[in-house]
């Protein structure tokens, strides 16, 4: 028995198989080869020389076979029997290939009328292919020896255009059938490779030729393409666009997958399809997209809080807040902390600090402005189902920021809304949980993504409106109002400049006034923020604008009366101080979303029948504020409550048109409402505030510090507060603090004994 490897030749079972005898001799030690020789042809995995094979060098399944004829042109005719497995493969010294086999045994599922129909249709396309070519006799020869199909893969064998594994895969299919399919598929894509303007004779060849047309067309078409892209690299197409992004984008590997399944869908689609579109702004979005985590940097604690204390005037508390935050990241080398809340008035630079921060990292920023929005698709995403689907504004932000560790402020969070397309805040829950984001998947990518290196910064007017769920997952950093004296300092080293520089003028072309500012601060805003302030210089600085334009070598000189002069705007008249007081008058504390400010309780007895008149747009809650005045007062003075019975109580608070709400002015009902029966007047240079129970005892409140503000501008001296607010005077403003005496109180009584006197 001879064994005869060969390399990059389609073997079969039951086949003719065409071999030099030089080749046979080599393969056998030297000997010749003779009529009735027993031949296993095995499949080498690589071209090489015997002595240089081993028997890990050859394919697990050869043919069997005999020599059937030796022809005069050096040809050794073999019949190929039967498949067999080889066992054991061994090269002797002389580089003659021993092997123990066992026979590998068919699939018997292709009856002979099927493989004769199959055979003649292929023969007959061979001899039309061949018809054009010089050797067509010689073809014809060779074809007409032809008895299987399994003859007609090796008789074309040299002459394909395709690797040792597809050759191999013929010979390892066990089935009958699919194995005459795999030929015929290869062959037929031979020949319309050759030739593709044919048609085929029958239905059945015309249905083949359409299918192994587009196949050859497309492997032309490849291969051209390949080509054109190595004499031009700057042009490469989409397809080969997005293979390199996405095998540079170091996506994790289930992204990876859904990318390549896209890609795969837009391959088939062509540039002309109907989702092709889609596709292709998909795999743009996920490929530009931000994959890898960025190395964590020291950060410079001193340059950090430079950076912080130049941008903004003021904020010790939450500088601080975000020193510790950026000691904790350099210490643990990650993103760590809590997501931070910013609340306060409009103004107060809740927005602008997260700026400053990201600055002060080094990193990306990236605003998401979330008031108004009643959409949980606009932060998850919308499928990529719907016609126009796009990101979610968490990813769109991610993506636009170019990096995956980002400053992203979330902004008015306070102001988002739920509507019957589900509630935004609950998809932001897992967003802003630092257990969660590290999955977070938004509805249009469908993979997940790792938020966890996001510096998330959120800001809000109040958290009154903010779900308790997500509540939980922030840290709130009370952002209070600025005193006069704050303002001044911002606008003289933030505003001023920024304004100047906007309109164009140079310092000396203007020059403004500290008592200038301060007319500003006083006379033409109302506000816990400097943004009204800002409008304020802007408008000056414009009409200084049109002056020097006019007449560029002035220098303009603004006072307060330049400031009178020019803006063409009325004085604001701020809440004073009452300049006479009566009985059943007090002065009150409030907090708004602008800031603190300061407003009367009155109180007026007429004629009736004891019924009890609310007026000035007052809420449930100060209603209810009202009823539990009134049933302590009468407790506390039942004798003067007694008039009650034959007059009614009027109680009312100025400014009508705006809605109030709140309990914090139940000690000031309790107090006017005493001083009405009492006849009593409270001096109005005392205010106060707090919650009042049934008991008497008078219960904490918020919004303290913007409260002594207002309190102070309005002239007020002495407030009384409650006893647990006392904490908060740390968050007022020295000069405020020096300016008004604050009275901790527990129980109304000891307002009522201090003030009605």
């Amino acid at each position: 028995m001879i064994v005869i490897p060969v390399y990059n030749m389609m073997l079969a079972p039951d086949a003719t198989v065409f071999m030099q005898t030089e080749q046979i001799r080599k393969s056998s030690g030297g000997k010749g080869v003779s009529v009735g020789e027993k031949v296993v042809i095995i499949l080498a995995k690589k071209e090489g020389k015997i002595a240089d094979l081993d028997e890990g060098s050859f394919y697990p399944i050869g043919v069997a076979g005999t020599v059937t004829e030796l022809n005069r042109q050096g040809f050794a005719v073999i019949r190929t029997n039967y498949r067999v497995n080889l066992e054991e493969v061994w090269i002797d010294p002389d580089n003659t290939i021993e092997l123990s086999m066992s026979r590998r045994a068919d699939t018997e599922d292709l009856d002979k009328e099927t493989e004769n129909k199959k055979l003649n249709a292929l023969k007959n396309e061979m001899r039309s292919f061949s018809s054009g070519f010089q050797w067509a006799a010689t073809a014809e020869y060779y074809i007409s020896q032809i008895d299987t199909i399994g003859s007609a893969a090796c008789s074309m064998s040299p002459m394909l255009d395709i690797s040792n594994e597809e050759r191999y895969e013929v010979l390892a299919e066990d089935s009958r059938l699919k194995r005459a399919e795999l030929i015929e598929k290869i062959l037929y894509e031979f020949m319309e490779v050759g030739r593709i303007t044919n048609e085929a004779a029958t239905e059945q060849q015309e249905e083949y030729q359409k299918r192994y047309k587009e196949a050859a067309i497309r492997r032309q078409m490849e291969h051209l393409q390949k080509e054109l892209d190595e004499m031009h690299p700057e042009n490469v197409t989409d397809i080969q666009k997005f293979e390199q992004r996405i095998a540079e984008s170091g996506m994790n590997e289930t992204a990876r997958k859904e990318a390549e399944k896209v890609l795969n869908r837009l391959r088939q689609e062509g540039k002309e399809g109907v989702e092709a579109g889609m596709l292709y702004d998909y795999l743009d979005f996920v490929t530009t997209l931000s994959w890898k985590k960025e190395e964590a940097r020291h950060i410079d604690l001193d340059r950090a809080a430079g950076i912080l204390d130049e941008d903004h005037y003021g904020l010790k508390k939450v500088k601080d807040r975000i020193i510790q935050q950026i000691a904790v990241m350099n210490l643990k080398k990650q993103q760590s902390g809590s997501i931070l809340l910013f609340v306060g008035a409009p103004g107060t630079g809740k927005t602008s600090i997260g700026k400053s921060i990201a600055r002060a990292l080094g990193r990306q920023y990236v605003r998401v402005s979330l008031g108004g929005v009643h959409d949980e698709s606009d932060i998850r995403g919308h499928r990529r189902t719907y016609i126009g689907s796009m990101p979610g504004r968490i990813m769109d932000g991610i993506h636009k920021s170019g990096v995956s560790n980002p400053v992203m402020v979330l902004d008015e969070v306070d102001k988002l809304s739920a509507s019957y397309n589900g509630s935004p805040s609950s998809a932001l829950l897992e967003v802003l949980d630092p257990e969660q984001n590290n999955t977070f998947t938004d509805h249009y990518m469908n993979v997940p993504y790792d938020l966890s290196d996001v510096l998330f910064i959120c800001t809000a007017n109040t958290t009154d409106t903010i779900p308790e769920p997500l509540l939980n997952r922030m840290e709130v950093i009370q952002f209070s109002g600025y005193t006069p004296l704050e303002k001044l300092e911002i606008a003289r080293e933030h505003l001023v400049p920024k304004a100047m520089e906007g309109t164009g003028i140079t310092r000396e072309q203007m020059s403004i006034s500290d008592d200038a500012i301060r007319s500003l601060i006083a006379d033409y805003t109302m506000e816990a923020g400097v943004r009204g302030l800002r409008k304020r210089i802007d408008d000056l600085c414009r009409i200084i604008a049109v002056k020097v334009a006019s007449d560029p070598g002035e220098k303009v000189e603004v006072t307060p009366e330049v400031v009178r002069t020019e803006l063409d705007q009325r004085p604001i008249l701020h809440s004073r101080v009452l300049e006479k007081t009566r009985p059943g008058v007090v002065t009150g504390l409030a907090w708004t979303q602008a800031g603190g400010d300061i407003l009367y309780i009155e109180t007026l007895l007429t004629k009736g029948r004891g019924e009890v008149k609310i007026t000035g747009q007052l809420g449930d809650v100060m209603k209810e504020s009202v009823m539990i005045a009134l049933s302590l007062v009468k407790n506390l003075y039942p004798e003067e409550a007694a008039v009650l019975e034959d007059h009614d109580l009027h109680i009312h608070v100025p400014e009508g048109a705006v809605p109030k709400d709140g309990p914090s002015a139940g000690v000031t009902m309790t107090t006017a409402i005493a001083s009405l029966l009492t006849g009593k007047p409270v001096d109005p240079h005392i205010a106060m505030t707090g919650e009042v129970a049934l008991r008497g005892a008078v219960t904490p409140i918020g919004g303290l510090p913007e409260k002594l503000m207002a309190a102070e501008r309005a002239g007020i001296t002495k407030v009384f507060i409650p006893a647990e607010n006392e904490y908060d005077l740390k968050d007022v403003a020295k000069e405020v603090r020096d300016k008004i005496e604050t009275v901790p109180v527990t129980e109304v009584t000891q307002i009522l004994e201090s003030v009605l006197v």
